[in-house]
């Protein structure tokens, strides 16, 4: 047992190796979490690292709430229900038909090993990881729709898997199981966790709304997943859900009840503190594996090895039975579902059926398996499963997430020009919403004619320069700009001219903000497309602030 001393060294030492590892990915250019899987692979070579072992429900409790939110945080409401139908097919349909194939798989190739175990391990390893797979996307600029898909997916069949995880355990643990029950804590649960989530972050949304302070407000927004999961827990309700419909609500709000400030400092905040979950899973998981493989002394490496082959093989084979008949069997049966949705190109159904990385909740459910039954007999083949886990992760998660950017490239697939105009349409429509709320100013006592006259000249410019960017032609609004520097030389030269400068920025940032939050709310323009531009408004007003 390690001392308290000893434990936070450890802990610094994986924090520093988790940093180490990271730059190294940004040198080769690979997502971060394929170097990390592979360090973690590596520490579990390294002699005289001393063994380390976790409870399992700190492990649910630490890791998966913050990770799970934010993923609910960063989806495009929008997009989402557009894509409803196929992220419905692979959140459920796929994870139900993996834990099935998994488990017929594993119990076919491990002599002994019981049917629930078996179900247990397809379900641990059944929900996808799209952090690896989206840092590559973005890179490479596929169709915002593949993305939006692996995305949804990988958001919705966390609660699938992680709900069938706990049904499977339950089985193992107590020895028996009720289909009907089963079903029906699956409907309660999860219609009131989402209930729970929602009622919890619109508290938090009234509470930000009358409180002007970042780091209070961050504080809230980092325990609120932590907070709904513990309490849907409580209530024996889904505290994934609960922590994913938070995330979801929480986003959705942040571009209203937060300021420029909260906004900023908590997208830096919340960056560094997944990263160093997500860091610390893979890092722990390797440190464990060399445990692991000491108690499967039992059986022969090639024993291990050829189980672990057949049960990737199968998770990998499994994806792509199912992706190419779910997507175009409906539109094939239904000429309603083929005419609202026609068939989408090959090229892009192959991405998503290739693009089936395991991660960090397939990591946290596995180390989360009880180390007993409640007959305080050893929980059976819990090593196996941990061993299977971590060999679905590295050949998923390494395997394909190294061949997926040559797929990429050799399928030809790039970003529409769609998704680029969405962009241009929105930042055009929040200067001329600035340009209005000029002109509505210009009557206004405080206002000055030198201080109108050069915005007049800052939005021409900022016309001009997303004409270009765009490829747009605009016919006489831009001017040179050339003024800029001068002008704001002169404008700060006494107290209520730069008050009065000040006041107008402020004034007409806060016109360019509500236009693309209107976008937004109205399905015009995705949250994705909301938060670039959000951000950079929210730059600007940091940047007047401070001047």
């Amino acid at each position: 047992m390690l001392s308290a001393v000893s434990t936070l060294q450890l802990v610094l030492g994986l924090l520093v190796v988790v940093a180490v590892l990271a730059l190294v990915s940004h040198r080769l250019h690979v997502p971060y979490p394929i170097v990390l899987v592979l360090g973690g692979l590596a520490l579990a070579l390294v002699p005289g690292l001393p063994p380390v072992s976790l409870a399992p429900d700190v492990v649910f409790l630490l890791f998966l709430p913050p990770l799970i939110f934010s993923g609910g945080w960063y989806t495009s409401i929008r997009d989402f229900k557009a894509n409803l139908r196929p992220i419905g097919l692979l959140s459920i349909g796929l994870v139900l038909f993996t834990i099935v194939g998994v488990a017929a798989v594993a119990h076919a190739a491990v002599p002994g090993l019981s049917w629930p175990v078996a179900f247990a391990i397809g379900a641990i390893v059944s929900p996808t990881d799209a952090i690896a797979a989206t840092a590559i996307f973005e890179r490479m600029g596929v169709p915002r729709r593949v993305i939006t898909v692996l995305e949804g997916e990988s958001l919705v069949n966390d609660a699938t898997g992680l709900v069938a995880y706990r049904f499977a355990v339950a089985a193992v643990v107590t020895g028996g199981f009720s289909l009907w029950e089963a079903g029906m804590q699956f409907l309660v649960g999860g219609v009131g966790g989402v209930a729970l989530g929602l009622a919890a972050a619109w508290a938090l949304s009234q509470v930000g709304r009358r409180i002007e302070d970042p780091v209070v407000e961050i504080t809230l927004s980092f325990l609120l997943p932590y907070g709904v999961y513990l309490a849907a827990e409580q209530l024996h309700l889904s505290g994934v859900l609960a922590a994913v419909a938070a995330g979801i609500y929480h986003g959705w709000r942040s571009p209203q009840d937060f300021s420029a400030t909260t906004r900023t400092q908590a997208f830096a905040v919340w960056e560094m503190a997944l990263f160093v979950l997500n860091g610390l899973v893979f890092i722990l998981i390797g440190l464990q594996l060399r445990t692991v493989l000491g108690s499967l002394s039992s059986r022969s490496p090639a024993d291990l090895i050829g189980i672990a082959v057949v049960v990737c093989l199968a998770v990998i084979a499994i994806r792509f039975i199912w992706v190419f008949p779910a997507t175009y069997l409906p539109r094939l049966l239904s000429r309603r579902v083929r005419q609202g949705d026609p068939y989408p190109p090959w090229r892009q159904v192959t991405i998503v059926a290739w693009t089936g990385m395991r991660g960090v909740v397939s990591l946290a459910a596995a180390l989360s398996l009880p180390l007993q039954t409640s007959g305080h007999a050893p929980f059976p083949d819990r090593d196996l499963a941990i061993f299977l886990t971590f060999a679905v992760i590295l050949v998923t998660l390494v395997g394909q997430g190294l061949t997926l950017p040559l797929l990429v490239r050799a399928l030809r697939l790039s970003a529409s020009e769609e998704e680029q105009q969405e962009e241009a349409d929105a930042r055009f429509r929040a200067i001329e919403a600035a340009v209005d709320r000029l002109a509505e100013l210009e009557d206004e006592e405080w206002t000055r004619d030198d201080a109108l006259a050069y915005m007049r000249r800052y939005y021409g410019k900022r016309r001009t320069m997303l004409a270009t960017r765009f490829n747009r032609i605009e016919d006489g609004h831009g001017e040179d700009g050339h003024e800029h520097g001068d002008g704001a030389d002169h404008l700060v030269e006494h107290r209520d001219r730069r008050n009065s400068f000040r006041r107008l920025q402020q004034e007409l940032l806060a016109a360019e903000r509500n236009a693309v939050v209107r976008l937004r709310n109205r399905g015009t323009i995705n949250d994705q497309t909301l938060r670039a531009i959000q951000r950079d408004l929210d730059l600007e007003e940091l940047r007047l602030a401070a001047s």
